[in-house]
């Protein structure tokens, strides 16, 4: 029988949970402006590895500051064509990693940017490499236009009362948010 525990986005939480998978899977009926259905889901993912660049000090969200110090450690990922020089990658796939919090949200926290590689991938010379351990996460999709729809989605995340855990949250990038117009990123939060 489904349950209805918290609203996030001013939207109901039903949460089901199907016998035949592990997943958690939710369903957020909206109650503002009669938006359709959408569907989210909580899952867990084992750990795994990333090869990329890693912001050299933390930062935090405060006057503006990650999105600053994030733009740039974005500007150097693509002009430097770090993906290319990446070896033993598992996919076409880009993760932004936010980790290494200080308390919640509002402290100052670490940022990398990678791919995920195979356990046995060296790291090439000027590259950093990190691993991602096993978590449960809350994935919420952004959709729109970029960078917009991912700073809105987090602006609503930092508003919700979604129990993080501030662990290791990423975002991933692939072929659904290759269109800047019309993107879709999923998060994946960290939970408890």
């Amino acid at each position: 029988m489904p349950r209805k525990v918290k609203t996030f986005w001013g939207i109901y939480v039903v949460i089901i949970h199907t016998s035949t998978q592990r997943n958690i899977i939710i369903y957020l009926f909206c109650t503002l402006y009669n938006q359709p259905t959408q569907l989210y889901k909580m899952t867990s993912k084992e750990n795994f590895k990333l090869t990329g660049l890693k912001l050299k000090k933390k930062t935090f969200n405060a006057n503006g500051q990650s999105a600053i110090d994030c733009g740039s450690l974005w500007q150097n990922f693509m002009s430097e064509a770090v993906a290319d020089k990446i070896t033993g990658k598992l996919s076409q796939d880009i993760y932004a990693v936010y980790f290494d919090y200080d308390g919640d949200h509002t402290q100052p926290y670490s940022f990398f940017i990678g791919c995920k590689v195979s356990d046995a991938a060296d790291t090439p010379d000027g590259l950093d490499s990190m691993n991602i351990p096993a978590q449960n996460y809350t994935v919420i999709t952004a959709k729109g236009k970029m960078p917009d729809c991912v700073a809105n989605a987090w602006q609503e995340i930092w508003k919700s009362d979604i129990d993080r855990a501030y662990g290791y949250d990423f975002e991933v990038y692939n072929e659904l948010s290759a269109d800047w117009g019309n993107a879709q990123v999923d998060i994946y939060l960290s939970v408890k």
